[in-house]
């Protein structure tokens, strides 16, 4: 048995790069969703929000182009109906189905679909590509979340834009910064192997 590992090729995402089978797969998607429910937990409240920053979205946009659309659809759906079945690991310990925060998990699972089908093209080789991509995810989480948010708090468009976005934009771009030296540092690692 070789322990050489598989050279990096087009098409694939890193998980794809571990020895294929179905336990492999399903251990990916667990970790996954446990990574982004510990993620959560790393909560920063906002003054005039019920929304926290957290290290939720980049765990759930690392998960989407490390494992691919699939898995990571399969991941993040299995965050979201464990939290909302009451597995308490929903941004601040929060689970069930009545947070205003909701409609951001509900936008992880669309982003993590569409970066993960990125990184199989190969958006998550290069530092430019990579800010890209994340930034794609971000904004469809939020095109998600705030109206939901809008929604569930009674909140007009403008104060849920005010509450639930503006506030969020220098830590996603510094969350996209961080994506954007380690992906593509992995994948450079990989290649040199």
């Amino acid at each position: 048995m070789s322990t050489a590992a598989v050279p990096a090729r087009s098409g694939q995402v890193l998980a794809d790069l571990l020895p294929s089978s179905r336990v492999r797969d399903a251990a990916l998607v667990a970790g996954g969703a446990v990574l982004t429910g510990v993620a959560a937990q790393i909560a920063v409240p906002v003054p005039g929000s019920p929304v926290p920053v957290t290290g939720q979205t980049f765990a759930a946009l690392l998960v989407g182009t490390s494992l691919g659309a699939r898995r990571g659809l399969l991941s993040l759906a299995l965050y979201a109906l464990v939290g909302m079945a009451g597995v308490p690991w929903f941004a601040e310990g929060g689970s069930g189905t009545g947070a205003p925060s909701l409609g951001y998990v509900f936008g992880m699972l669309l982003a993590v679909t569409v970066v993960g089908a990125l990184a199989r093209r190969g958006a998550d080789r290069s530092m430019l590509r990579t800010a890209g991509t994340m930034l794609l995810g971000e904004a469809i989480i939020y095109a998600v979340g705030v109206p939901y948010l809008a929604l569930a708090a009674d909140m007009s468009l403008t104060a849920a834009i005010a509450a639930g976005l503006t506030p969020f934009l220098i830590g996603d771009a510094l969350k996209a910064a961080l994506a954007m030296g380690v992906l593509p540092t992995a994948w450079k690692l990989v290649d040199k192997r």
